[in-house]
């Protein structure tokens, strides 16, 4: 993760904390919505955030704790590294639908330039960006520049 989503995460999970401290403190009624802050937070960690991004020979493997996707190589026309600026001026005006803020940013991210990006992002730099006949993804890999060159296609 990079500073500013780790910091913003960090800040995030003290909120189910504060919410419950401030229910047995204060015998304020916060239990309930901290526990559906915590129950939502499990559901990201477990169905949003993916654990790992796999390069295989016929594939790209995104890894969920509780879910996978395969993004066949046949499906994949270009894939490239960006920048942050690059990102800007590829998407446009854009808005997330999904998680934001709490380990990254993940889900569909609508552009007015591209439409519909599937997007798993949890640092502000290193961004891949995979071309398929669907609909484009936008990922931060842990090693970015290997990963490009794994789906690059020479290898």
């Amino acid at each position: 993760m990079s500073p500013l989503i780790r910091t913003l995460t960090l800040v995030l999970l003290l909120l189910p904390v504060v919410f419950f401290a401030t229910a047995l403190v204060c015998a304020a009624p916060l239990a309930i919505p901290g526990a559906l802050v915590a129950a939502l937070y499990a559901w990201a960690w477990l169905r949003m955030r993916p654990t790992r991004f796999v390069v295989s020979a016929d594939a790209v493997e995104v890894a969920w704790p509780l879910r996978r996707r395969r993004i066949p190589r046949a499906e994949i026309t270009a894939v490239r590294r960006l920048d942050a600026a690059e990102v800007k001026q590829e998407i446009g005006f854009a808005m997330r639908v999904g998680v934001g803020g709490l380990w990254g940013g993940f889900g569909w991210l609508w552009s007015s330039q591209r439409g519909v990006i599937q997007m798993y992002v949890s640092r502000t730099d290193g961004f891949v960006w995979i071309e398929t006949r669907d609909r484009p993804w936008l990922l931060t890999p842990a090693e970015p520049d290997r990963f490009v060159r794994a789906l690059s296609p020479s290898q």
